[in-house]
């Protein structure tokens, strides 16, 4: 009975969690682009400076050292962002504001429930993860994960590095970038993360096996990256080492939380 349930919670798992497509959310694709504005992230950079640690190749979040006042902190900058109007601000503002703003929810959403092993485990009874709540407000519009990920953020920027930017609390998402995103750091921000994820073993594995092992992203999300060639062509853009055993290709991902030890 117990290996029943259990064949049957993966395959509803397996079900009900597919990579959401790219389809732009209209209102949001507006912006003002004389606005000499600014969005600050101080808060979010302390929180990240305090619990941030790298330990080999993940950098990883010390959940249970994260004080009650400082939870207190990310909740109230957290609603800050949702009081503002990100579309009175320039596109630039607008992408920082995004990511930080999906970054810091996710990492609130682990506090309000931890101890736990996965994100996956968080959302309703019948969900796989959080990501289909909603979990802010802005300009009265209610939000999940998904609709900043895949409606705001993949369509308008079109932009695949993206996927190396926004992190789902994983060991094998991209790791979480030691600085808040801004206008003016952006660039650097994408360069280093695509440049850290590609050549982890998380991003490609070269395995002894003749085999290659990439990240499942690259499988949910290859509409963003393109044919394989394309693909190929992308991580070679960014890895020390050459790819190789392209003919034999497989993906793997692991949803551990990203937690300090």
């Amino acid at each position: 009975m117990k290996q029943l349930l259990f064949i049957i919670s993966l395959l509803f798992s397996t079900l009900a969690w597919s990579a959401p497509k790219s389809e732009l959310w209209p209102y949001w694709n507006q912006s003002n682009e004389a606005s000499q504005e600014q969005v600050s992230h101080q808060d979010w950079q302390q929180f990240i400076d305090s619990y941030l640690v790298k330990q080999e190749q993940n950098t990883l979040v010390r959940y249970q050292a994260v004080s009650s006042a400082d939870k207190t902190k990310l909740k109230q900058y957290i609603k800050r962002l949702e009081q503002l109007n990100p579309l009175d601000y320039s596109k630039a503002e607008q992408y920082a504001y995004w990511v930080n703003l999906y970054n810091a929810v996710t990492v609130d959403l682990i506090l309000d429930a931890y101890p736990i092993k996965s994100i996956t485990k968080l959302g309703g009874l019948f969900s796989f993860g959080p990501w289909g709540d909603e979990v802010v407000v802005v300009n009265g519009k209610a939000l999940t994960l998904n609709d900043i990920e895949h409606r705001i953020l993949r369509p308008i920027w079109q932009d695949p590095r993206t996927h190396y930017a926004v992190n789902c609390a994983s060991l094998g998402c991209p790791n979480l970038q030691s600085q808040a995103f801004t206008a003016d750091n952006t660039e650097m921000l994408l360069e280093q993360a695509a440049t850290e994820f590609v050549n982890s073993d998380k991003g490609v594995l070269i395995q002894n096996n003749n085999k290659l092992q990439l990240s499942s992203i690259y499988e949910w999300f290859a509409v963003d990256f393109g044919t394989e060639k394309q693909l190929i062509q992308h991580l070679e853009q960014y890895r020390t080492k050459p790819v190789t055993n392209t003919k034999n290709i497989s993906y793997d991902y692991d949803w551990s939380l990203n937690q300090a030890n």
